[in-house]
């Protein structure tokens, strides 16, 4: 369903839209739970740049994203 949702935010919007990236990031928390660390890895290494592109570093979101990224690096 996240995939769905995902490919649905692309066609809709930029992949920088929020919700996209709240879609991307939803998907990521499925890829760990499955323990698949290294599908994870790369779709939260997107979130994470593009976060610090369009947020920022000091914005609350990329820096949760930081601390995800963390999480995922660490398995």
């Amino acid at each position: 369903m996240h995939w769905r949702a995902l490919g649905g935010y692309k066609k809709a919007f930029k992949l920088e839209y929020l919700d996209t990236l709240t879609s991307v990031n939803n998907l990521r928390l499925v890829l760990l739970n499955q323990s698949k660390y290294k599908e994870a890895e790369v779709i939260h290494r997107q979130v994470l740049e593009i976060r610090e592109k369009v947020l920022k570093l000091k914005h609350p979101d990329t820096l949760t994203s930081v601390n995800n990224f963390r999480l995922v690096l660490l398995n």
